[in-house]
């Protein structure tokens, strides 16, 4: 892992060569826009759908509804063991094929086969079509021509991905870089006590990760959630990262992220007191075993590290903690300016009441956290979607803004590279 050293002179965005001029929200308020990253980003990239553990068995199943990518898939593990992915549809009629009361929302479970309930057509676990209701009434059909449209999917450190594009060749690791070569190793698997939020936001789906790709609004935004004499010198100072880094369309910050427990303990909320947690964790971090960070959590190897956040494009983002847990954002869009919003926090089960009270106490602070920022973020979308204004200044501390808007832009344009030349999708 290179360049974590913050450069002598200059700035993270000079050095990384990345832009620092006045920055459009077009990409973020133009439904046309919007309708060419569905077909550039949301049908060729890597989307991360769950977890292993979300499968724990032969048969168990779960459906992932993929709005920008005109898509809703199947996420099952065979009778062998293995994980795969199809579109939802069965082949007689196009009916979504597995569903429970509601059409559009999604639904898990474990079965031994999937049957349509329109026509009853069946499909096996791996997707065979094995029964056609009535079958000698249809002409020549060949069964084998005509089971479940599959869905290139793949795991890595026991986070299951989609790609729908058939054309991509670029393997799941290879996508994900350096920065998930970095942090394989990290025990995952370990963290099986999970906690749930989901939201629809009134918003654009990117700036949504804006909010939490820069620490810049937080002694502001969020000054309600400290101590006064905590607020006020926090925004006295600021709050500044440690590193930023970025590859490719991916990018990560690393961040002291507070200290648990904080070395003055007045300076947080009385209840974090007596708990012995708050937004940053359990103030005792649990034994998972690992002697050793993998080499890609805290890079620069600082003493003062809490966290580190990364961005793996388009929508996943992945937040390693010090105490030994782990937190998780997914940003799913649904219009050029709505999407749904997933947090999700990973820690080891909880050995008693107090521990599961110390778990408790830091999802309902992010909660609390992921609030504020949506409210702020519809009242952002509203007034961009005026144009009164159409270009902002960028600050530093918002270089992760300026990139995510630019790969975005990329992709976009790469698509009407293609589509203008006639040329086939190729890997991204």
């Amino acid at each position: 892992m290179a360049h974590f050293s913050k450069p002598a002179e200059g700035s993270w965005t000079e050095h990384f060569k990345i832009d620092t001029g006045p920055r459009s929200y077009e990409d973020s308020i133009s439904p046309e826009l919007y309708e060419l990253e569905r077909d550039a980003i949301f049908r060729r990239t890597w989307l991360n759908v769950g977890r292993v553990e979300q499968l724990p068995r032969k048969g168990s199943y779960f459906t992932k509804e993929l709005d920008a990518a005109r898509a809703s898939v199947i996420v099952v593990r065979g009778m062998d063991g293995e994980v795969r992915a199809f579109h939802n549809v069965c082949r007689h009629r196009g009916n979504k094929l597995v569903w429970n009361d509601f059409p559009r929302e999604e639904t898990s479970g474990v079965c031994r086969q999937f049957t349509c309930k329109y026509h009853a057509w069946r499909y096996s676990l791996e997707g065979e079509l094995t029964f056609v209701q009535q079958e000698s009434e249809f002409f020549d059909l060949d069964k084998s021509q005509y089971g479940l449209v599959t869905v290139q999917a793949e795991v890595w450190e026991g986070f299951i991905f989609v790609n729908l594009d058939q054309d991509n060749t670029t393997p799941l690791r290879d996508y994900l870089g350096k920065f998930a070569k970095g942090i394989e190793g990290y025990p995952f698997h370990k963290l099986t006590q999970v906690h749930k939020y989901r939201a629809e936001i009134g918003s654009n789906w990117k700036l949504f990760i804006d909010a939490f790709a820069e620490f810049y609004h937080a002694p502001i935004l969020h000054q309600g959630q400290y101590e006064p004499e905590e607020a006020r010198k926090i925004q006295k100072y600021g709050y500044q990262a440690l590193a930023y880094d970025v590859d490719g369309p991916h990018s990560m910050v690393s961040s002291w992220g507070g200290v648990a427990p904080p070395k003055e303990k007045n300076v947080v909320k009385p209840i974090e007191r007596v708990l012995r947690s708050g937004l940053f964790g359990p103030w005792e971090a649990p034994d998972i075993g690992l002697d050793t960070l993998p080499p890609g959590v805290n890079p620069v190897k600082d003493s003062r590290w809490g966290m580190d956040s990364f961005v793996f494009f388009p929508n996943f983002m992945l937040l390693i903690w010090k105490p030994n847990w782990v937190l998780t954002y997914h940003y799913w869009p649904t219009s050029y300016n709505t999407h749904i919003f997933e947090g999700t926090a990973y820690f080891v089960p909880p050995k008693n009441a107090l521990e599961r009270l110390q778990q408790e106490r830091c999802v309902v602070s992010f909660k609390e956290y992921g609030l504020q920022d949506a409210n702020t973020l519809e009242a952002t979308q509203t007034m961009l979607e005026s144009r009164t204004v159409t270009e902002f200044p960028l600050n530093d501390q918002e270089i992760l803004l300026r990139h995510l808007h630019n790969a975005a832009d990329q992709y976009v344009r790469d698509h009407q590279r293609r589509q203008a030349s006639g040329a086939p999708s190729t890997a991204s």
